[in-house]
């Protein structure tokens, strides 16, 4: 029989899992809201470089308390990839789609065809792909045409280009981050953050006056600052940890109720207006990322189960 030890282990396991699952499905949701409002005063490169060069800073500093080494050349060259993929491409095309008028519920909806073009990229990077996943991209594709009908997306086509192009290049991002040498998760992301917000300043500089920084509301900076600690520091690292004491369906379920919290909170809060085809289109991302994720578990069970409802059906001899 279970010891009362063993049985308090198991009960602050599962408050784990349920804390950490539930930052990300309620942070997550809520980033984009917060892109939102930060956005309204702040410069979106700038914004965007400052609050991953400071989060990289931090994640440094614990990856070498950890006792994590430092990366090689090859894989500070690796990390650079992945985070100008990530944090600089992916990250500036939302703000570039928010900024344009594409509403933070509306992002989060498209965001959540990126595990669709990752199975597209393994396909093509000649790893198997099982059937349903390719079910799953066909319904994907579908919602992400009903989308394209969205009031914000028809009436401007650079904010919905961006929406789009942000999922395809967190999508490659996160394939090269699999194929590529790179270091431990944390060190690993302290680099990516680094260098990723680091192209991102550097742009800014060019693109973007700095003094526009310096005369945000300090509305915006509270979102930045709730960008950085809740979006980046504690909701990025509770998925990590999803990712290593729980199932890759489970850690990706986000996906499924992200669109849900933002749409609320833009709606409610923000009171952003929706027309009928995002509801329609929610249900085939659904579907599509149900097929992605779970698809080849669900008909490994029905083929399991079709044999013994057989035998269970035959007549006795």
């Amino acid at each position: 029989m279970p010891t009362n030890f063993q049985n308090k282990a198991a009960k602050n396991g599962m408050a784990a899992l349920v804390t950490a699952l539930l930052l990300v499905y309620i942070v997550w949701g809520t980033t984009y809201f917060a892109i939102g409002i930060a956005l309204q005063s702040m410069p979106p490169l700038w914004m965007n470089g400052t609050r991953f060069v400071l989060a990289g800073v931090v994640m440094l500093a614990w990856a070498l308390w950890r006792g994590e080494r430092l990366p090689t050349a090859r894989q500070w060259r690796n990390a650079g990839l992945v985070g100008g993929l990530m944090v600089f491409g992916a990250m500036t095309l939302v703000m570039v789609a928010q900024s344009h008028g594409i509403g933070s519920g509306l992002m989060a909806t498209v965001v959540t065809t990126m595990p669709m073009w990752l199975a597209l990229w393994t396909r093509i990077g000649g790893e198997r792909v099982p059937l349903t996943s390719w079910i799953g991209l066909g319904l994907g594709v579908g919602g992400a045409v009903l989308l394209s009908l969205e009031g914000d997306f028809s009436a401007n086509w650079i904010g919905a280009l961006a929406a789009f192009g942000a999922p395809l290049c967190w999508s490659l991002g996160s394939y090269a981050s699999r194929r590529l040498d790179l270091p431990g998760p944390a060190m690993a992301s302290a680099a990516e953050w680094l260098l990723g917000g680091a192209l991102a300043l550097a742009v800014a500089a060019w693109l973007e006056p700095v003094a526009g920084l310096f005369n945000a509301s300090a509305t915006a900076w509270m979102a930045w600052t709730y960008l950085l600690v809740f979006g980046t520091l504690i909701a990025l690292n509770a998925y990590l940890w999803l990712l290593q004491n729980t199932t890759a369906a489970l850690a990706g379920s986000y996906s499924f109720v992200n669109p849900a919290v933002a749409l609320l909170v833009g709606a409610g809060i923000g009171h952003e207006q929706l027309n009928g085809w995002v509801f329609a289109a929610l249900p085939l991302i659904a579907a599509a990322l149900g097929m992605i994720l779970y698809g080849p578990a669900v008909v490994r069970f029905l083929l399991s189960v079709g044999p013994s409802r057989r035998r269970a059906c035959e007549p006795a001899p």
